[in-house]
């Protein structure tokens, strides 16, 4: 049974940094996309940063610059390295593990990780 886990999250002050990370178990990450969402309570989960199975990196416009994402497939780890946090970064981060081509049946979610920022 796949496993994702995260960890790192916590309470940081406006320009702060944190990294999150991921790791995953029991499945080979060859075609799968690796990236994190974040949820506010009351609004949909948005894509915070994705690693596509060619590498290929997506990010949100609201993270550009400040967030950076890397994966390794042998650890099988993802982690976001985000710094300058701002308080509307406050939310609960997901980590996402999805096949390239067929994202909608075989994806697998993190329990969440809190991250506050808050003066």
């Amino acid at each position: 049974q796949v496993q994702v886990v995260e960890s790192g999250g916590g309470l940081v002050q406006p320009g702060g940094s944190l990294t999150l990370s991921c790791v995953v178990s029991e499945i080979t990450l060859s075609w799968f996309d690796m990236g994190w969402y974040r949820q506010v309570s009351g609004q949909e989960r948005e894509l915070v940063a994705m690693s596509m199975a060619d590498r290929s990196l997506k990010y949100a416009d609201s993270v550009k610059g400040r967030f950076t994402l890397s994966r390794d497939n042998a650890k099988k780890t993802v982690s976001l390295q985000m710094n300058d946090l701002k308080s509307e970064d406050t939310a609960i981060y997901y980590c996402n593990i999805r096949h390239h081509f067929t994202p909608d049946s075989t994806s697998y979610w993190g329990q969440g990780t809190q991250v506050t920022v808050s003066s």
